[in-house]
């Protein structure tokens, strides 16, 4: 006599997730976002000091600059940069550390 299968219970439990936190240790992502945010800003930093303070000088040109003005419009310009610079130099630690990671394994 063979065994008639069980049918599924149906309940509202959530399985539990493993752990995700120890990728994000072994590849050092918190450190290497901390150094890719402190060289975007300060990549941003100096990129808007020499284009607002001309420390090279006028640029060629006059342009205007509607609502916010030059200043305002190269701020703006200096987060991305800082937003882009800190996303390329975290990604760019973050995979060298997997790098060296799966050469230990």
């Amino acid at each position: 006599m063979v065994p008639r299968p069980q049918p599924a219970t149906v309940t509202d439990d959530v399985p539990e997730r493993p752990p995700t936190g120890g990728l994000v240790q072994a590849l050092d992502v918190p450190r290497n976002a901390a150094i890719g945010a402190a060289v975007g800003l300060a990549l941003a930093v100096v990129a808007y000091l020499f284009r607002v303070l001309e420390l090279f000088g006028p640029f060629a040109g006059t342009r205007e600059y509607p609502i916010l003005g030059p200043e305002g419009w190269f701020l703006l310009l200096a987060f991305v940069l800082a937003s882009a610079t800190a996303l390329l130099v975290a990604t760019v630690l973050t995979l060298v550390s997997a790098y060296r990671l799966s050469k230990t394994l």
